[in-house]
């Protein structure tokens, strides 16, 4: 398979259980899905910012922050965030303004439709992106048809094994748009800074499905390649590669670490023998955008290929079917529920990510 024959928009994900069990609307309302920010740490108390914690209902993250800065009566700038949230959710997330010498407003006189303040305490530094913790979920599937008890099996299953940990469809656009747009500013078009970072990640996001993809199929996505890299839990940190043994076969099985794939850069695969020829064989594969992310002097960095989900828990209530987990920055709840649930990334590409 040649470049030119390489998928134009993202790519077909195989699920690790198979097909999933069940049928259901997994967003018949904002709060069927629920996700609070857990950014592992307080506000400080004191300093030029004020860090607010807001719920925000139906509503994108980017807009919530305008309508911040307005009210308090500041440059857009000023106020920081670290994670886009599900705008079609009901979510929890922080936002930090920046009001040097300024009393703060009263933020119960927010007058926004679906957005209010829930605290406001004073903290000495901006918020910046990807300074969390994580994310908890609770998503309710309504009106679920299908074979229960497989999908219990598959649950278990998913606590044990973890899910494998796919970019979500909404970093690539309505229907592939931010890959299209990829190509043609790897081809020369000029971007604004913030729409090519969002550029750049929708390339990198597209060549880890394709390898994760790749490893599914053939089983590798949890126990391993020769000349694997290895993610390790809790950080953006790996080593390798070093074949899988039975050291790390125990860590492996503890969630210690994980297999990881590439967010690529310039150069080869850093990855060797199995691993490394897999996935220089499927940047081939994609040329353009392989070549585009090592000319935009991007450095290679691995995530990890699965997803633990050792807090996931369940319940039934009526004909419906609520999942409460928690997920590392940068992963997706649809990754979760595509494992149970057919079409549960139908609505998931107008979202933030």
């Amino acid at each position: 398979m040649n470049a030119a024959a390489a998928p134009a928009g993202p790519i077909p994900l195989p699920r690790a259980g198979g097909a999933p069990p069940l049928r259901g609307s997994l967003r018949a309302c904002p709060e069927d899905f629920a996700v609070e920010e857990v950014l592992g740490y307080g506000a400080d108390g004191a300093g030029e910012h004020v860090l607010l914690s807001v719920q925000k209902r139906d509503a994108n993250t980017a807009w919530v922050a305008q309508q911040l800065a307005r009210f308090a009566g500041v440059d857009a700038r000023a106020v920081g965030w670290a994670g886009r949230k599900d705008r079609h959710a009901l979510t929890a997330q922080s936002f930090s303004v920046h009001l040097p010498g300024r009393a703060d407003p009263d933020w119960s006189k927010l007058d926004v439709p679906g957005v209010r303040v829930l605290a406001a305490q004073r903290h000495g530094r901006k918020l910046k992106r990807g300074a969390l913790a994580g994310n908890r979920f609770v998503l309710r599937i309504r009106a679920v048809q299908g074979d229960a008890t497989a999908a219990e099996e598959r649950l278990r299953r998913m606590q044990a094994q973890g899910v494998p940990n796919y970019f979500g469809v909404q970093r690539f656009g309505h229907g592939g748009d931010n890959l299209e747009a990829a190509r043609r500013l790897f081809a020369g078009a000029r971007v604004p800074r913030a729409r090519r970072e969002l550029l750049l990640s929708a390339a990198r996001a597209h060549l880890f499905n394709a390898v994760l993809a790749a490893r599914v199929r053939d089983g590798s996505w949890q126990r391993g390649l020769p000349g694997e890299l290895w993610a390790l839990a809790g950080s953006r940190a790996w080593f390798g590669p070093q074949a899988p043994d039975d050291t790390l076969a125990r860590r492996l099985a503890a969630f210690d670490i994980a297999p990881s794939g590439p967010l690529w850069g310039a150069g080869s695969s850093p990855a060797g023998a199995d691993c490394a020829r897999l996935e220089d064989a499927l940047a081939a594969t994609h040329a353009d955008l392989a070549a585009g992310l090592a000319g935009a002097g991007l450095e290679h960095a691995r995530r990890a290929l699965r997803l633990d989900l050792r807090g996931l828990a369940w319940r039934w209530i009526d004909a419906n079917l609520e999942l409460r987990f928690a997920l590392p920055p940068g992963a997706y709840a649809t990754a979760v529920a595509r494992e149970l649930l057919e079409d549960a990334e139908a609505d998931a590409a107008d979202d933030d990510g």
